[in-house]
């Protein structure tokens, strides 16, 4: 066993990484961060020609910087390698995959289906944890100070074109703290948790260099929230440390070897209970591809639905604004601060195509003199011009240069009206990641994405034609190659092992407490900026590994563990929830989970769901639910009377606001019903209202005996009600009642619910088959003769 045990390690500090690392270490987790690439405090990140030329990161040749540049057949990549991962050099936006980008079975060229296990609803939440974590808004475009030109030239594009045009959530401050007024350059109030860099911050100047590292902390990036709070929290977070295998342990738990980067070097290995990879999609899928033969059965899936997130960057020259009058000076500002959104044939609106966003772009300002110099021929011009005046001044003995030398620096039109534009939507996640050599390699083209990539581009030329620029791509030597920044997938989630390599929540199918919380485990493109959706679906992977685990404080220097009943992540509710969820060894039980859709009709102000049904649907509206029904451990479960699991999802009903998910929720299957011969399955779903008023839906399915003609009937049929606030059972009759009616589950919906069920744990297949025991020997009990 290793000298080193922890109750969590994590390999990687990205989006996915710190988020794993702070909800971890803040549940009392002992928790260790292993990064391969260095901290980099404001004020250290490179600017000089010198300190770029060693901003790169490949050990081997002694480079330890923070761009990783990997280039493959198909594609070119630039991600990110130091303390934060990505945050260092993404551009800041924030923005939520689309609720109907979550496509389900979408058939994919190359063979397969690009399926989304989870739903926006199911991620909203989360969403909401990781916004306020990173203290997101809009740019401030109406302060005065923050009013840049290329911003007002986007907005004006869009009107003409009529494209949607907004304001995406960045994670930028550009007030000292929330709710002040926007301000540059002004100090940032200090987090309650601290900073690991010790060094003041500053809002943002305006300087475009967030994609090389912001020097004044404006960037509200990772190493200055979540990993600054899970360090506060007793994370330790160990730069320069590279994970080079992993395995499992004996008795439980995985092994990670590790490389020192450190002068002098070394290798360990480090032990834990549970593991979380967020080494990026190449990291992430290079361990898992190397360590194959130490993972037996890992989903033959692993590789697979890569893609780059629909990335295109183009460049307008010469740009103006409408009125053709004023320069764009996209140096000026963050490097992204606004969005062009292009429908896709899934939002059931007159676009047809994959959807896609365009935003503007920026650069540092010292990268206007290379702009300048791309403009080769009026730079020959200028020098021409320029010898003959002083052949001139030399016959005519005019000995004041400046306006020669004026003349020879141009009017820097190019440098001023220059705009880059960054496109990125839903190109055909088919590529395939694999080793060759013992090396990573991409098997991936745009051929299957074209249409998506034609369609950016004509937005991109009809924008430069709006504002009266030039439209270039990369250079022609590039070919047709992507460059990507977002690279996704690889070890893809999905419902089964013959879907993805993970479940919904992240953990790796058939290797309990290994999880995947990074783009790797995306099934296909976001269309939108990814991080947020990295962020959030690791946000819900914690919520669910902490859910399910026992209490347990392990003492890394000692060895001591101490334990208490419960989960210590769950707080108290309507039922003991906390004894069912949580038994014994977690490699010695085994989990089953199932989704479930009901619809029908609420009648509003109807307090009895049986006498609902004459007037719901005139007073009424329709309702309907999604639940994923999720029981840790069968042996508890089908051991305890009332028989409870976790039901998570969403509610929907126009009554509500439409969509909401479920805050908390608790499934009983055949809990007793107050004689031998009668049950019940009983929902309890919390969930809050588009009006940000508290509400529960309790239902019942009352199966009790009777002709087996009515099994059916009895089985499908959801007698509801919807009560004002988060009402605990046993309460119902002291609660409001908005709305009662009754909700049904439909034939399809069945077949669609059995084919749902998974297991994990051991003898898979043996405690299937226990459930579907019990589940027949219920109903026999009920409908049975005698």
């Amino acid at each position: 066993m290793p000298a080193e045990h922890y109750d969590a390690v994590v390999v990687g500090s990205g989006f996915g990484g710190a988020v794993a690392a702070y909800r971890l270490a803040s549940a009392g987790l002992s928790v260790v961060v292993l990064e391969r690439g260095r901290a980099f405090a404001p004020g250290s990140f490179p600017r000089s020609p010198a300190e770029m030329g060693k901003a790169f990161w490949d050990p081997a040749e002694g480079l330890y910087g923070m761009y990783d540049v990997w280039s493959f057949g198909g594609c070119d990549s630039v991600v990110a390698s130091g303390l934060g991962g990505g945050s260092l050099i993404y551009a800041n936006v924030m923005l939520r995959k689309d609720e109907h980008w979550f496509v389900h079975e979408e058939p994919i060229t190359a063979g397969g289906y690009e399926s989304w296990p989870v739903t926006r609803a199911d991620l909203d939440p989360h969403y909401d944890a990781v916004e306020r974590m990173l203290d997101v808004t809009p740019y401030p475009l109406e302060n005065p100070a923050f009013d840049v030109p290329k911003t007002r030239a986007m907005q004006d594009a869009a009107a003409e074109l009529g494209l949607e045009w907004r304001l995406p959530p960045l994670a930028v401050s550009f007030a000292p703290r929330r709710g002040a007024e926007p301000g540059i350059g002004l100090p940032i109030a200090e987090a309650p948790y601290g900073n690991v860099h010790g060094v003041t911050r500053k809002t943002c100047r305006l300087c475009g260099e967030c994609d090389i590292g912001c020097n004044d902390g404006s960037k509200n990036s990772l190493d200055h929230t979540y990993l600054s709070a899970a360090r506060h929290h007793g994370a330790e977070l160990r730069t320069l440390h590279q994970a080079r295998a992993i395995r499992p342990r004996a008795g439980g738990g995985y092994e990670v070897d590790y490389l020192r980067h450190h002068p002098g070097g070394g290798a360990g290995t480090i032990g834990c209970d549970r593991l979380v990879l967020a080494a990026g999609t190449y990291g992430t899928t290079f361990l898992l591809l190397k360590s194959r033969g130490d993972l037996p059965g890992l989903s033959d899936t692993l590789g697979t639905r890569f893609s780059g997130n629909g990335d295109l960057l183009a460049f307008l020259l010469r740009a103006k604004d409408r009125s053709r009058t004023r320069p764009i000076n996209a140096s000026r500002g963050p490097v992204i601060t606004s969005a062009i959104r292009l429908a896709d044939d899934a939002d059931a609106t007159r676009e047809s195509g994959r959807g896609a966003y365009i935003q503007d772009g920026g650069y540092p300002a010292f990268i206007d003199w290379l702009v300048e110099g791309v403009d080769a021929g009026n730079e020959i011009g200028r020098a021409a011009r320029f010898i003959a005046e002083r052949l001139r001044a030399f016959v005519t003995r005019d000995a004041n240069l400046s306006a020669e030398v004026a003349g020879l620096m141009g009017d820097a039109d190019l440098s001023a009206s220059s705009l880059p534009l960054l496109g990125m939507g839903r190109d055909v996640p088919d590529g395939e990641l694999r080793l060759r050599g013992g090396r990573l390699d991409v098997e991936w083209n745009q051929e299957a994405s074209e249409e998506h990539f034609e369609r950016v581009r004509a937005t991109m030329r009809r924008i430069a034609h709006v504002l009266g620029a030039e439209h270039g791509e990369m250079p022609s030597w590039l070919g047709k190659r992507i460059i990507t920044v977002h690279p996704l997938g690889g070890a893809p989630m999905g419902r089964h092992p013959g879907e993805g390599v993970c479940d919904a929540f992240g953990e790796v199918f058939d290797h309990p407490g290994l999880f995947i919380a990074d783009g790797a485990a995306l099934p296909g493109p976001v269309g939108a900026n990814p991080s947020l959706t990295i962020a959030a679906l690791a946000d819900r992977m914690s919520t669910r590994l902490l859910e399910r685990r026992p209490v347990t404080t392990r003492s890394k220097r000692e060895g001591q563990v101490e334990m208490s009943v419960g989960t210590g992540a769950v707080p108290a509710g309507p039922h003991a929830v906390t004894g069912s969820l949580v038994a014994g060894d977690r490699a010695e039980r085994t989990s089953l989970s199932f989704s479930e859709e009901m619809t029908g009709h609420i009648a509003l102000g109807v307090a009895d769901p049986r006498s609902g049904d004459l007037a719901e649907r005139s007073h009424g509206g329709r309702c309907t639910f999604r639940l994923t029904i999720s029981i840790a451990d069968l042996d508890r479960f089908l051991a305890e009377p009332e028989h409870l699991a976790r039901a998570e999802g969403w509610v929907d009903a126009d009554f509500l606001g439409g969509r909401r998910p479920v805050e908390r929720g608790w499934f009983n299957l055949f809990a007793a019903g107050g004689a031998p011969d009668r049950r019940e399955m009983r929902y309890r779903l919390w969930f809050t209202g588009a009006d940000g008023l508290p509400r529960t839906l309790a239902g019942w399915k009352d199966v009790h005996h009777g002709p087996a003609t009515r099994l059916w009937l009895d089985t499908s049929t959801l007698f509801t009600r919807v009560m004002w606030g988060h009402v605990p059972e046993g309460e119902d009759r002291q609660a409001e009642v908005a709305g009662a009616g009754t909700l049904h589950i439909q034939p399809m919906d069945l077949a669609a619910t059995l084919k749902s069920f998974h297991t994990q744990g051991p003898h898979g297949i043996a405690a299937l088959a226990r459930f579907g025991r019990f589940f027949v020997g219920q109903l026999w009990d009920v409908y049975g003769p005698g």
